[in-house]
C-alpha cells in the first residue's frame, strides 16, 4: 500500500505501537477526531517520506470537508489545523448572529457544497434544525450544515478546530452524547446528580469518566453501575471510570465547573484480588498494568471492567506477540477477559509454536514403509514413534 486512511484512534495506536508498519506509506490521511500533536510530530520526525494529511469533516458532508497537509513541525502549535475546504465544498465560520467571524475569533463552522447530505432519514425536525438556508449562495435552495463545531481562522487562512458547542464527543469513531449517559445514570435510585466528561489523562487515549453525587457515600460499586447502564446503553457509551463526589465544583454563575473535576484514580475492579501464580500470569499482569494505568491487577479482574476497550485489546494482543512470540487471535481476548482465563490460552499457543514441524521427506519415507507392512506391524511402528493414541 502507498496510501492509507486511518481514524484518529487507529492513527494514535499505529504511531504508538506499530510505527514501522507505516514506513512504506507515501500518503497517510488521518481524521474523524482530534489528532494528538505529539503523535503527528513523531510521524513528521520519523517518517520523512510520508505525506501526512489531517482530514476533517462530519458524515453529513460526506466525511471530508477540510484537509490540511502537514509539511513540517512549524505547522504545529497547540493543535493540528484542519486546513481549508476541499474542492466543491464551502465552509463558513459564523458568530452567534450568523455573521462571518473575523480572523482569530471563534465561531461555529458551517459546511456546504456538492457533498452535503439531503438531511436525516425520517427526521424532518432535526433536518430543519441542522440543515439551514445558505445566505451566501445565489443558488436557489442552497443549504449549509451546522456542524456544532467551534473553529477559527488563523492568520494564514487555515482553520483551527476548537471543540464542540454542545456535549457531543467522538471517541474511537463513535459519536456520543454525554447528556444521554447522564440521563441513564440519573435513573439509578442511589444517584442524585451525574456529569459525564471525556478525558485524555493517558497520552493518545480518550475515555469517558462519570462523576456522580450518590445519596450516600461512597455510592454504588463501579461494576454495579456498569451493569446498570448496560441495560440501556451500548458498550462504547459505558464510562471507563466512576468518581463519587460529595458535591460538584461550580463556576461563579452556579454551573458545574467541568474543568475542576478531579482526574479519576485508576483502581482495580471489585473482584477479590488474587495475585499472579505463574510467570505467564505475572507477565500478563504487568502488561495490563502498563496499558490500563492500574497499579495492581489480580488474575480475576476483567480487562474491560478496568477500562479496556477494543482498541486497547489490539494493543494487548500486540504486546503478547512481542513478549511471548505467539499470535493470539483478538477474539480470545474478548472470550477470556481475565488473566486466569487468558494465561492458559497463551501457554497453549506457546506450546503449539514450539512443536517441531514435520519433515516432508521423512513423512514420505514413513508412508512408503507403511505400505509394505501388515496392519499389526504398521500399528506397532506408529506406536513406537508416538503417532497412535491409546483407545482409552
Amino acid at each position: 500500500m502507498t496510501t492509507l486512511w486511518l481514524t484518529a484512534g487507529l492513527f494514535h495506536q499505529m504511531v504508538e505501537y506499530h510505527l514501522e508498519g507505516l514506513r512504506p506509506i507515501r500518503q497517510l490521511l488521518a481524521g474523524g477526531d482530534v489528532l494528538a500533536v505529539s503523535h503527528v510530530r513523531r510521524v513528521l520526525e520519523e517518517l520523512p517520506g510520508c505525506r501526512l494529511i489531517n482530514g476533517y469533516g462530519p458524515t453529513e458532508n460526506t466525511t471530508f470537508t477540510c484537509c490540511y497537509p502537514l509539511a513540517d513541525q512549524q505547522d504545529l502549535g497547540g493543535s493540528v489545523p484542519i486546513g481549508r475546504p476541499i474542492a466543491n465544498t464551502r465552509v463558513y465560520i459564523l458568530d452567534r448572529y450568523g455573521e462571518p467571524a473575523p480572523v482569530g475569533v471563534p465561531g461555529e463552522l458551517y459546511a456546504g457544497g456538492d457533498g452535503l447530505a439531503h438531511g436525516y432519514l425520517n427526521r424532518p425536525d432535526l433536518t430543519a434544525e441542522r440543515f439551514v438556508p445558505d445566505p451566501f449562495s445565489a443558488e436557489p435552495g442552497a443549504r449549509l450544515y451546522r456542524t456544532g463545531d467551534l473553529a477559527r481562522y488563523r492568520s494564514d487562512g487555515t482553520i483551527e478546530f476548537l471543540g464542540r458547542r454542545d456535549q457531543q464527543v467522538k471517541i474511537r469513531g463513535f459519536r456520543i452524547e454525554l447528556g444521554e449517559i447522564e440521563t441513564a445514570l440519573l435513573r439509578h435510585p442511589e444517584i442524585q446528580e451525574a456529569v459525564v466528561v471525556a478525558r485524555s489523562d493517558l497520552p493518545g487515549e480518550r475515555t469517558l469518566v462519570a462523576y456522580i453525587v450518590p445519596t450516600h457515600m461512597p455510592g454504588p460499586e463501579p461494576a454495579a453501575l456498569r451493569q446498570f447502564l448496560q441495560q440501556s446503553l451500548p458498550d462504547y457509551m459505558l464510562p471507563a471510570a466512576f468518581v463519587p463526589l460529595e458535591s460538584f465544583p461550580l463556576t461563579a454563575n452556579g454551573k458545574v465547573n467541568r474543568r475542576a473535576l478531579p482526574a479519576p484514580e485508576r483502581v482495580a475492579s471489585a473482584a477479590a484480588y488474587v495475585a499472579p501464580r505463574t510467570p505467564t500470569e505475572n507477565a500478563l499482569a504487568e502488561i495490563w498494568s502498563a496499558l490500563l494505568g492500574v497499579e495492581r491487577v489480580g488474575i480475576h479482574d476483567s480487562f474491560f471492567d478496568l477500562g479496556g476497550h477494543s482498541l486497547m485489546a489490539t494493543q494487548l494482543a500486540s504486546r503478547i506477540r512481542s513478549i511471548f512470540h505467539v499470535e493470539l487471535p483478538l477474539r480470545q481476548i474478548f472470550e477470556s477477559p481475565t488473566i486466569a482465563d487468558l494465561a492458559p490460552r497463551v501457554e497453549a499457543a506457546i506450546a503449539e509454536a514450539q512443536q517441531p514441524e514435520d519433515d516432508p521427506a521423512e513423512l514420505a519415507a514413513l508412508l512408503e514403509q507403511l505400505e509394505n507392512m501388515s496392519e499389526e506391524e504398521a500399528e506397532a511402528l506408529l506406536r513406537e514413534r508416538g503417532l497412535v493414541l491409546d483407545e482409552e
